[in-house]
């Protein structure tokens, strides 16, 4: 795992230092402390989403490097564009995306075998580790379907719990292209569940 700079190890967790209440605030990033409780804020939320992405075992390193580019790039963060929460989830989802071979991979075995831990192969096997094991095998094999930006959309909106403006500025793109994006894969997603509602058996999988 990519050692943290304002972090410390214990029981196998980086852990960030106490702050005062006061560096809490967002937008005050520049501070190595304060980025700490950035850290400690949103750390959790962060891997989860990562998680249920690529499985817990690339969680890790990929939530590491999402808190270590924020890190090094806390100067040109500009609250007045996005909030912390938004500007990490633009970071994270940009390094699953370079892991998208993985998780269409890991999709498609869940689509497959479920959460059967005999799938044969690692590759297959590796669904088994997936934290969003609540995932039916119909919808993990719908998601895998998705063009790599269309999941990006589904998945922002459904597990992060972004607006659609906010999806905006995390991605980088127009907020139209969010609209557009989300309808194409809302009709492809519907059409592989027999009908069902896409967002609501996303938003279920992440509670369930």
């Amino acid at each position: 795992m990519t050692a943290l700079p304002w972090a410390t190890e214990e029981s196998g967790r980086a852990l960030p230092p106490a702050v005062p209440a006061a560096g809490r605030a967002e937008g005050c990033l520049e501070d190595g402390e304060a980025f700490g409780a950035v850290f400690d804020a949103y750390f959790g939320e962060i891997h989860g989403y990562v998680a249920q992405r690529l499985g817990p075992d690339h969680a890790e390193d990929v939530v590491a490097d999402t808190f270590l580019i924020a890190f090094r790039k806390r100067a040109q963060y500009d609250p007045a564009r996005a909030g912390v929460r938004t500007w990490l989830y633009g970071i994270a989802t940009k390094l699953v995306g370079r892991h998208r071979r993985l998780e269409a991979r890991t999709l498609r075995a869940l689509g497959r075998y479920g959460v059967d831990a005999d799938a044969p192969g690692p590759e297959d096997g590796v669904a088994v580790r997936v934290s969003a094991q609540s995932l039916r095998p119909s919808l993990a094999a719908a998601l895998a379907g998705l063009h790599q930006r269309d999941r990006d959309v589904v998945l922002l909106v459904a597990l992060a719990g972004l607006s659609h403006e906010e999806v905006a500025t995390a991605l980088g793109i127009p907020y139209g292209t969010v609209g557009s994006r989300l309808n194409r894969a809302r009709r492809k997603l519907r059409a592989s569940l027999g009908g069902a509602d896409p967002m609501r058996v996303l938003e279920e999988a992440d509670h369930g």
